[in-house]
């Protein structure tokens, strides 16, 4: 019995944490004189590695840019982390736990630390809308599945 015990799946969270913050605002003090409402992007990427025996870092990191024209308002990036703990999980679904699971488990961490950063930087909080990192991992799946493919075409 015990040994089936060893061999259930285990996916645990160890710690979460806040690898990396960084606030810019280039423009200050004039740019807080503008009345217009910035043009805002957002980008998220993640990755993950091994960092011991069933134990992975993952982070997720989100920067987000606000412009007025060609002027910089704010730049703020997050990399939020967290290490989990995956153990006896069939190998081909490692990944997508890497890629999926634990960005889901990062984000709400992600966004408040990325909303609270824009505040104390003097603008209005940005509240990042939730995000299907399954969708993105698909994607990112069927894009290195094309190009495989696409280089065979040309040889």
């Amino acid at each position: 019995m015990e040994q089936n015990e060893e061999q259930q799946p285990v996916f645990g969270i160890e710690k979460l944490y806040i690898k990396d913050l960084s606030v810019e605002v280039p423009n200050a003090p004039e740019i807080y004189l503008e009345r217009e409402a910035p043009q805002v992007e957002i980008q998220l990427n993640t990755g993950g590695r091994g960092i011991g025996e069933g134990v992975f870092e993952v982070v997720l990191t989100v920067t987000v840019t606000a412009k007025l024209a060609d002027k910089t308002v704010f730049l703020v990036e997050v990399g939020q982390a967290g290490i989990f703990r995956i153990m006896n999980v069939p190998q081909e679904q490692v990944e997508p736990l890497i890629a999926v699971a634990c960005p889901n488990i990062l984000f709400p961490y992600a966004r408040e630390a990325v909303s609270d950063a824009v505040t104390r930087a003097g603008f209005s909080p940005i509240v990042l809308q939730p995000v299907n990192f399954e969708s993105m991992y698909m994607a990112r799946l069927q894009e290195q599945q094309a190009q495989p493919a696409s280089s065979e075409t040309l040889q």
